[in-house]
């Protein structure tokens, strides 16, 4: 007989990304993306994501920061346009891989921009894909990522109006 194991209980904060989050924030993109996909120098990636981050929050999109308290760090962040719904980036450090942070920063997302969230994903990221779907996002289109000639599905979620 097995018994089993006590849920456990998610302790993290969420607040808007301020400058001195900058390089933690990168360092979480890398991991985050060689774990999934190591092929690929995302290290040579940073000076895009910084740029990338800027335009975007130039454009009107928020960076939400989420901060796991046990230990403290940060976990994840999400960079969501409320005006259009381009949720560019949404990232959980490999070390939360599966404990409900994406979870979080996805609910942070939909109540940035609570009509409509709209994503590319790259079509052989299997994983992310059915995070979305699971979510209640659909397939609306298909393309091509700008960096890496990778396929993309774009996927949208619909809030209830």
């Amino acid at each position: 007989m097995t018994a089993a194991l006590p849920e456990r209980t998610l302790s993290a904060s969420l607040r808007p990304r301020s400058d001195g989050d900058l390089p933690a924030m990168l360092d979480l993109w890398v991991a985050s993306w060689r774990a999934t996909f190591p092929e690929i120098d995302f290290d040579a990636r940073r000076d895009w994501l910084t740029r990338q981050i800027a335009s975007l929050e130039t454009d009107g999109a928020v960076t939400l920061c989420l901060f796991a308290d046990d230990p403290p760090a940060l976990a994840g962040f999400v960079i969501i346009n409320p005006n259009t719904g381009w949720l560019d980036q949404i990232c959980v450090g490999p070390a939360h891989f599966g404990e409900g942070f994406g979870e979080m920063l996805m609910e942070a997302a939909r109540a940035a921009s609570p009509g409509v969230v709209r994503l590319d994903v790259n079509a052989d990221n299997a994983r992310a894909i059915r995070f979305y779907e699971r979510r209640g996002f659909v397939q609306v289109g298909r393309g091509a990522n700008t960096l890496s000639g990778r396929a993309t599905i774009m996927m949208e979620w619909r809030g209830s109006r």
